[in-house]
């Protein structure tokens, strides 16, 4: 199969927020066995200029959603950034792959070439898509989900390099 907007996009958006359920899944049960408030590893960072993980996770969701929104030029959806618990975690991320997984190929490929304006705070950058997904996207996915999962060792669930693969 050739390569396309939509399935160097959505495939991977998929398997990344997949194992990063699982990661949460796994913190939970070991939070429980260890009986430790859930609040306190979702409140845990790395340093203190860092975002804590719940944070984190809801960081990974964005940024998957509005890249795929943006790429396929349709309104990013909406969330809350309220979520207290693994299992309310879990729930953003599922509902961040419904909509996702509801972007058609028709809506992103060709997408690579289209102009996406990325609107921040304090300014606007312009990307071609594909230079947003390689350059944007991808990188902040990985950098969040990495985080979480240095976050969640930093703390003592006993994670390994296949967990965060996905492949254990």
């Amino acid at each position: 199969m050739p390569l396309s907007m939509h399935s160097i996009t959505i495939p991977v958006f998929t398997r990344q927020l997949t194992n990063l359920s699982t990661l949460l899944g796994i913190a939970a049960a070991n939070a429980e066995a260890r009986k430790i408030e859930q609040s306190v590893l979702l409140g845990s960072r790395l340093a203190p200029d860092m975002f804590p993980l719940s944070r984190q996770v809801q960081i990974a969701c964005d940024t998957v959603k509005s890249g795929v929104a943006l790429l396929a030029g349709v309104e990013v959806p909406s969330h809350a950034d309220d979520e207290t618990s693994f299992a309310e975690l879990q729930a953003r991320i599922a509902k961040t792959l419904e909509f996702v997984q509801g972007i058609s190929a028709a809506q992103l490929d060709g997408s690579e070439d289209r102009t996406v304006t990325l609107k921040r705070r304090d300014k606007e950058t312009h990307f071609q898509g594909l230079a947003f997904l390689q350059d944007h996207v991808l990188p902040n996915l990985y950098f969040h989900i990495t985080t979480t999962y240095a976050i969640l060792r930093h703390n003592g669930v006993e994670l390994g390099k296949r967990d965060f693969l996905g492949t254990r």
